[in-house]
């Protein structure tokens, strides 16, 4: 296991303060980073309770926007948002540094350190996925 740190930044300039985040192996496709991120954030949204804010990487589609995120009143579907995600990385809907370093195919490996900060940088609202 490597634990990184994930910031979401939009290019308005808004930026979390990150959090970390657990990998299963130090060498990964970019896919199966964004699939561990987001089953990560679905779970921890699912697991707390219904009628929160989901703060993921892409909207749900039965979600609302709010400030900070998107209002659901459903469980959130992990296979559903990987799809969505990955659809959104393919449409440059944002785009994946680790480091300083822009990953550009979803098949790239991907080597990790622990420490190194992966940053999703969304580049459009990610309106239905």
């Amino acid at each position: 296991m490597v634990s990184v740190k994930v910031v979401d930044e939009a290019v308005c300039g808004d930026r979390d303060t990150g959090w970390l985040f657990e990998v299963d192996e130090e060498r990964l496709p970019l896919r199966e980073i964004i699939r561990q991120r987001v089953f990560q954030e679905v779970a921890a949204h699912n697991a707390a309770a219904v009628d929160t804010v989901f703060r993921g990487l892409v909207r749900p589609t039965d979600a609302v926007p709010v400030r900070g995120g998107f209002r659901t009143t459903a469980l959130v579907d992990p296979e559903s948002q990987c799809e969505a995600a990955w659809e959104a990385f393919g449409r440059n809907g944002f785009v994946v540094l680790i480091g300083d370093r822009q990953i550009e195919e979803l098949d790239e490996v991907v080597a990790l350190t622990s420490g190194v900060e992966i940053t999703f940088l969304k580049l459009v609202a990610l309106v239905g996925g």
